[in-house]
């Protein structure tokens, strides 16, 4: 009876084996890097940080042309000024460097920090996108870094950038 049992057991393992590798598995390949370059709504994000940070570019402009206005001054008229004018010129042009530098700093730092916010909000549209691909192609696994190779029948990089591109035209 326990032999009975035993092949039973052994032949419904092999079975439900059997049927597991006939299920056919889907799998595709998306290069995440061209779609963050070529997403029609990079542009966009690129569009709109240099429209948010130009006012603060210009502001930089003139405070770097007024202290080279002022430096190039000094070093004509320098020499006939009083000591004193001289002097407070000097302070003046010094103050000025020092409140540009902090100005560029605050530029950088804050423009790195919109770049990330904008960067993290277009990953996760290409991942939505990535996965709407899938799921409606039927993917049931899609890869993306570290894939050495890929066969050009599953890369689906190209139908990702379509929906993507979609999306941006129906206004998503």
């Amino acid at each position: 009876m326990n032999r009975i049992a035993l092949v039973l057991v052994s032949f419904l393992a092999l079975f439900s084996a059997a049927t597991v590798q006939a299920a056919e598995i889907k799998i595709a390949f998306v290069n995440s890097s061209t779609l963050l370059e070529q997403a029609p709504q990079a542009d966009i994000a690129k569009k709109k940080l240099e429209k948010e940070f130009a006012p603060r570019e210009k502001e930089i402009r003139d405070a770097q042309q007024a202290a080279q206005t002022l430096e190039a001054k000094l070093n004509r008229d320098g020499v006939t000024m009083s000591d004193s004018d001289r002097s407070k010129q000097e302070q003046e042009l010094n103050r000025q460097l020092r409140d540009l530098q902090r100005m560029q700093s605050n530029f950088r730092d804050d423009l790195n920090l919109r770049k990330n916010e904008e960067l993290g909000k277009l990953q996760r549209v290409v991942l939505s996108s990535i996965k709407d691909v899938a799921k409606s192609s039927g993917y049931d696994l899609v890869l993306a870094e570290g894939v050495v190779y890929a066969a050009p029948q599953v890369d689906i990089t190209n139908e990702v950038l379509a929906k993507l591109q979609q999306d941006v035209k129906s206004g998503k």
